[in-house]
């Protein structure tokens, strides 16, 4: 049975100018404000209303996924598609992950308040791809927002494959 998770590509919830290579930050509030200023830009949502969504999921327990991968996420009324922005961190910081590790590579996913599985179905994708190491390692050698683009877009193909 297709759950829908393997044909769902990150294309789909993500676009070139929603990637961020070598953010210059040094806590997790920090980036998570810049996320959130960048997202308010490109969504025309309100920049304070993405990061109070934030700030509450991360109050619930870090997004930080482990192997310095973080996937901050939340549901916000007004947003009329799944949205999704990258990061890749200049230096990894403190998250409070899983593992204890610091975080260098941020996807961030934002959902329309009904989204329902969609939202995790995207939760579940982009961790699966976040979380092969081969993908991992070239994200973290990648320093323009092109390539890194073009890296997150070709391993979800690979792995649909």
């Amino acid at each position: 049975m297709q759950t829908g998770l393997e044909t769902m590509d990150l294309s789909d919830l993500i676009t070139p100018e929603a990637i961020v290579p070598g953010a210059k930050v040094s806590s997790k509030k920090q980036i998570l404000q810049e996320l959130a200023q960048r997202a308010a830009d490109l969504t025309g949502l309100g920049e304070r209303q993405v990061f109070e969504v934030l700030l509450q999921r991360e109050r619930l327990g870090s997004t930080g996924v482990g192997q310095g991968v973080a996937i901050p996420h939340g549901k916000l009324p007004g947003l009329n598609s799944i949205f999704g922005m990258f990061a890749r961190l200049d230096k990894p910081i403190n998250f409070d992950a899983m593992d204890d590790q610091p975080v260098d590579l941020i996807f961030l996913l934002l959902a329309p308040e009904g989204a329902g599985a969609d939202h995790l179905k995207a939760l579940a994708r982009i961790a699966r791809v976040l979380r092969e190491p081969g993908t991992a390692q070239k994200l973290r050698g990648c320093r323009d927002a092109a390539g890194l683009y073009a890296l997150l877009i070709q391993s979800t193909e690979s792995n649909a494959a």
